[in-house]
Order: structure tokens, then C-alpha cells, then sequence
């Protein structure tokens, strides 16, 4: 008895500094506290029960995703798995226009950096911790395209998709600063959430999902002067970027 509430107490420590993160305890990588963004748990309609058409589309996804692994956009998708530094430019770069590295674009990437989990942890927590839905890879007993990720994803549930809310937001944030790119940029959010189907770690309602919530997310962050403060700085500095490329 005194061994399994030993271990009930270390399982609660670690969770809870888990739980607890935001601005209040890490402001370099939060924005915003629990409180400021929107209930996911609240806003979304749960998971599509296995007997509704939307789990039959959840399905078809599914194979559709399986059915891209061995092409090029099988690549991207492993590409987009992977958050770890540098992120932003692998997943960016190319559709801003402009290099999004720390050199090259300090303040943008300083701006996306902080929001990034203000979108796929904080807004997404609720909804996650309450469904803890199953993944794909998981439902049907098939390795993923990231297995290396999957001990990790066990974990964690798949409804809503805290990838997709990064790209979503990270795309609506982009296509502000970045207007004449906006195409461009809008369509690799999108697509970065359909990677997370083609890696069967999600499904296509948890993707969804995903994408309302990194939309609130950049609604409420509107709101956050520290936000506003950096996004006027991120806008100034690509003014600069432009006029620098115009003089080549």
C-alpha cells in the first residue's frame, strides 16, 4: 500500500509542473495562462463515435494518409513531425519568402517561438486531458511514419492536434506580417496539419479540431500587449528584410 501511494505521489509531481505551464511559470515560451485561452474541452464537439460518418471519413483519411507515405509529401509529413529547433524555417522559410532562423529574423522568430505553445499545449490541454483519444496508429495496430515519436504519443491523447493548432496559428500570425505571401503561407498550415494524417499520429477530426483551436488562440492573443509589442516588431522587421532584398 505505502509502495503504490509512493508512486502516486511521484506520478503527481510529475504531471503537475506539466500542467501548470504558461506565462505565469515560463514566459519565454507562453504568451498567455490557462485562464486567458479558450476551453477546447468546452468548444469543441467530441471525438466522431466509431458507428457516425464522420469516423467513416476519420477511416478514409486514414488509408489516404497511409496511401502518401511513399511519395515526396510522405517526406514533408516526416519533415513536419518534428518541432525540435529550427523548426520554424524548416516549416516556413520557404512559403514566408524569407529565411525565419534567429539570425536572419530575430524578432519573427522570437514572436513565434513564444506563441508556439500557447497554441499546441495550452489551448489543446483541456480537450486532450478529457477524451484522451486513441491515435490512428494506435485504433488500428500499424506502425506510424515517426515511430521514434510513438512511445510519446502513447501518452498523450490525440484529440485535438496540438501540431496542427502550431501550424494553423503560426500560419495566420505569418500571413499578418507577411500579406503578399499570404497564399503561400496559409497553404503550408494547412498542409502541415494534413501531415499529421499521412503519419497516421492523428486523426483528419483531430486535425479539424486543431485548426479551430490554433484560430481562437490567435484571436486571444490579439488581445496580449506583449504579443502586440512583438508583432509590431516583426512587421518592422520585415520591412527591413524587404528593402534589403530589393537592393540586390
Amino acid at each position: 500500500m505505502r509502495k503504490t501511494l509512493c508512486a502516486l505521489a511521484i506520478a503527481a509531481i510529475s504531471v503537475t509542473p506539466i500542467f501548470s505551464q504558461g506565462h505565469d511559470t515560463n514566459p519565454e515560451k507562453y504568451y498567455l495562462v490557462i485562464s486567458e485561452v479558450v476551453n477546447s474541452q468546452q468548444l469543441l464537439p467530441a471525438p466522431p463515435d466509431t458507428t457516425t460518418a464522420r469516423y467513416a471519413y476519420d477511416r478514409e483519411q486514414y488509408e489516404w494518409g497511409k496511401s502518401m507515405r511513399s511519395c515526396e509529401r510522405g517526406k514533408r509529413a516526416i519533415l513536419d513531425a518534428d518541432l525540435s529547433e529550427g523548426w520554424l524555417d524548416r516549416d516556413f522559410s520557404e512559403a514566408f519568402g524569407f529565411k525565419l532562423t534567429p539570425q536572419n529574423a530575430p524578432e519573427i522568430y522570437k514572436l513565434l517561438s513564444t506563441m508556439k505553445e500557447d497554441a499546441g499545449d495550452l489551448a489543446t490541454r483541456t480537450a486532450k486531458n478529457h477524451y484522451m483519444r486513441p491515435r490512428p496508429f494506435m485504433v488500428y495496430n500499424e506502425p506510424s511514419a515517426t515511430p521514434a515519436d510513438e512511445p510519446g504519443l502513447r501518452k498523450n491523447g490525440s484529440f485535438p492536434s496540438g501540431h496542427t493548432a502550431i501550424g494553423w496559428a503560426s500560419a495566420l500570425v505569418l500571413s499578418e506580417i507577411n500579406p503578399a505571401r499570404k497564399n503561400e503561407i496559409m497553404q503550408r498550415g494547412y498542409d502541415f496539419g494534413q501531415s499529421r494524417v499521412i503519419c497516421g499520429a492523428h486523426f483528419q477530426s483531430d486535425v479539424d479540431a486543431g485548426r479551430l483551436v490554433g484560430s481562437a488562440v490567435v484571436a486571444q492573443l490579439h488581445a496580449n500587449k506583449d504579443f502586440q509589442k512583438q508583432l509590431a516588431k516583426a512587421k518592422k522587421e520585415l520591412n527591413k528584410l524587404v528593402k534589403q532584398q530589393q537592393k540586390k
